[in-house]
């Protein structure tokens, strides 16, 4: 209790709240609000190894996961460790993901790691929800899903596809060069309005689960 004259005294270090994705150039954390009242799409063009990481990160805020993928026995392993035994994360077939129930205390990350090519999800939109499809790289539907997204994650890839990228995000020429030579765990994200490079250091529970960063797998 303080009495009203002294409440202006009174500081609290409040900043963003969500998924620490990684940090930024001036070595700031990079947070991502990634549960909101309206569904949320992300698009990480990239590696196995950051899509777990995120999805590990997620699941630390409190968030349930959902991973849709033709590739079951490398996310088994993460999902079987992942809330400390707990079943925080759930590992589908591709097209086999039920209706998850997401709420504001109980949100949801669907992981979508269908390859190149993934077909149309047939989960319905909803609040509380977040949806992570991964590519491994750009395949015919990446136009689509980079216009749909409202957050677009883009890691190292050749020079063609960065020139395809930089057309559809209309990068500056200067940052379509970059992203050829971007590290194992740096990623660029991309808003409509805004850009950020971030590297994703992870922890030591991360690395002895996952391995070093990389890109390919």
């Amino acid at each position: 209790m303080v009495p009203a004259d002294q409440t202006s005294g009174i500081a609290l270090p409040v900043s963003d709240d969500g998924v620490v994705i990684g940090i930024d150039r001036h070595e700031q954390p990079a947070v991502l609000g990634l549960f909101r009242p309206e569904q949320f799409d992300v698009l990480l063009v990239g590696g196995l190894w950051t899509a777990q990481v995120f999805a590990l990160r997620a699941v630390a805020t409190g968030a349930r996961v959902a991973v849709e993928t033709g590739r079951g026995p490398v996310w088994q392993p993460m999902a079987q460790a992942a809330g400390g035994g707990m079943q925080c994360v759930s590992v589908h077939a591709v097209g086999q993901v039920a209706p998850q129930g997401p709420s504001v205390s109980n949100p949801v990350l669907v992981v979508r790691d269908c390859g190149a090519r993934p077909p149309r999800s047939r989960l319905a939109a909803g609040p509380w929800q977040s949806v992570l499809t991964v590519l491994p790289y750009l395949g015919p539907t990446a136009p689509r899903l980079i216009a749909s997204a409202a957050l677009v994650g883009v890691q190292r890839v050749s020079p063609q596809e960065a020139a395809v990228v930089g057309d559809l995000l209309r990068l500056p020429q200067a940052e379509v060069r970059t992203l050829s030579t971007l590290g194992d765990n740096v990623t660029l994200w991309c808003t409509r309005r805004d850009r950020q490079l971030v590297m994703t250091q992870p922890t030591e529970a991360e690395t002895a689960l996952l391995g070093a960063p990389r890109r390919v797998d």
